[in-house]
């Protein structure tokens, strides 16, 4: 399994928000329904709905793609995106917060393209010393540095006539971006330190959780390489947008991880549901997962719950309390940043330094309203 994350299409759904059971025939996944009232969102209005909902067919009906469950509207209109794109052979643009199943379109885009057959391959920019992107992505030529004892292929040879998807795309170092818009606009490229040019043929698919185009305006990112990979763009929605999505993925995950715990779960607290579908998911579908897998582990009964203190959903804060705390909260992140040139990730990135992982920072920047951009000129 490639990632941990899920999004999706399909029939629409109603979300459950009261008394929840997950019923469990013997032989058979479970699926959701209740005895009380369920919540339909019917826009910002909700009514009650007394019939049950088995969501056993609908988990079935929605995996379109490769482990992608779910039925919102936002979601439909990314799957109609894939479905029209991926035959083309078109350069591919995805973006979108951290947690929300990028690689996961990437994949499908592959799986249902005419490359299907031959290898896809990935490189997160972010987890790639800057140092050794060049050599991982066009390889090296025997004797090109030292240690260099033979001669290595690099991703972009492994890829011939299939796919290569660009994870953090906006944390590519600047003089690997020439070399990579030289292998969009003409196919072909050197090894490092060779002098014979090697021509592919690749689809490139990249993704990023930043504003490329706010990278641009800073001098971080190529304006022509930006032209170059955003052919077709796709923005998956945060999860907080598709909240009727929440049910299906959480039981999606309750079953994953009861399977592998052995375990059989048969009900979801109600509160456990009002939990889940009020709470806002900054970290988005990877989130919800490790929520789920957590409280599977700590279940010994078959009804399944989480506990609140695990969520931390936003509050009132009292008069006087937040606005200092936000402030002394934006001033460290901002001091990071600026000792950190802009780089959230790696060894030398603001993460780091703050001892938090990197999604959490993001999360919290894009909350703040802070332009990490910004201290890339500093």
């Amino acid at each position: 399994m490639a990632t941990s994350e899920l999004i999706g299409i399909g029939p629409k759904f109603r979300p459950l928000l009261n008394d929840v059971d997950l019923v469990a025939p013997v032989d058979s996944p479970v699926q959701f329904s209740h005895n009380a009232a369920s919540r339909v969102s019917t826009g910002s209005d909700r009514k009650l709905n007394r019939d049950a909902i088995d969501l056993r067919g609908e988990v079935l009906s929605t995996s379109m793609f490769e482990e992608i469950v779910g039925s919102s509207e936002a979601i439909r209109r990314v799957a109609g995106q894939v479905i029209r794109v991926a035959p083309s052979g078109a350069t591919v643009l995805v973006t979108g917060e951290s947690g929300t199943g990028k690689e996961l379109i990437a994949r499908a885009i592959h799986k249902r393209s005419r490359r299907s057959a031959s290898p896809f391959t990935k490189m997160n920019c972010a987890a790639t010393p800057p140092s050794l992107i060049g050599t991982e992505l066009f390889g090296y030529e025997k004797g090109a540095f030292t240690g260099a004892n033979q001669r290595h292929a690099g991703r972009f040879e492994a890829a011939n006539n299939g796919t290569i998807f660009f994870d953090e795309i906006g944390e590519m170092p600047f003089e690997t971006q020439v070399a990579l818009l030289r292998v969009l606009q003409e196919r072909e490229f050197e090894r490092v330190g060779g002098t014979q040019s090697i021509s592919v043929d690749v689809r490139v698919i990249a993704a990023t959780n930043c504003d490329l185009a706010t990278a641009v305006h800073s001098g971080k990112f190529r304006l022509d390489l930006f032209y170059r990979l955003n052919v077709f763009p796709i923005h998956v929605p945060p999860l907080r947008q598709r909240p009727e999505d929440i049910l299906l993925l959480a039981k999606y995950f309750i079953e994953r991880y009861a399977a592998r715990e052995g375990k059989r779960i048969r009900r979801v607290e109600r509160r456990t549901a009002e939990l889940l579908e009020a709470y806002h998911w900054p970290g988005n579908i990877r989130e919800l997962q490790n929520v789920v897998e957590r409280a599977m582990i700590l279940c010994d009964s078959d009804t399944f719950f989480v506990d609140k203190a695990w969520l931390h959903p936003e509050s009132e804060p009292r008069p006087g309390l937040r606005p200092s705390l936000t402030t002394r909260e934006r001033e460290i992140i901002e001091t990071a940043l600026a000792e950190s040139h802009g780089k959230v990730a790696g060894t030398d990135g603001a993460a780091r330094r703050l001892g938090i992982p990197r999604t959490t920072l993001e999360s919290r920047i894009k909350s703040l309203g802070i332009n990490k951009h910004h201290y890339g000129l500093i």
